[in-house]
């Protein structure tokens, strides 16, 4: 026999809509191992599954403003010089992003 770590087996009875519900809540879920799904629910009574386009924006600022900012640091370290439209890029890229993350932050805030 496989070493588990969980060694005592749960069976329970459902019918085809009940087995229909949950099928449709993993796939709501992004879950695709059965026992998985249903030992969550069973420990904590939800899953929760975070599928927000702001998070995905704000991920993007932030790659973009790292990036831009990698480049600055790159051109000062070869040139010596900065210039002002550099700084007043990555200004903007930073309040933007602190835009971003203020509004994703007060979305968050109302989840219950």
């Amino acid at each position: 026999m496989a070493n588990r770590t969980r060694t005592v087996q749960l069976h329970f009875m459902v019918t085809e809509q009940e087995r229909e519900q949950i099928r449709e809540r993993m796939a709501k879920a992004g879950i695709n191992n059965l026992g998985a799904f249903l030992r969550k629910m069973a420990l904590d009574g939800y899953v929760v599954k975070l599928d927000m386009p702001e998070l995905r924006e704000l991920l993007s600022l932030m790659r973009r403003s790292s990036n831009n900012l990698n480049q600055l640091t790159r051109r000062v370290h070869e040139t010596g010089h900065i210039y002002d439209s550099d700084l007043e890029e990555i200004h903007q890229s930073q309040e933007q992003l602190l835009s971003e993350t203020r509004d994703l932050l007060l979305s968050l805030s109302v989840i219950q």
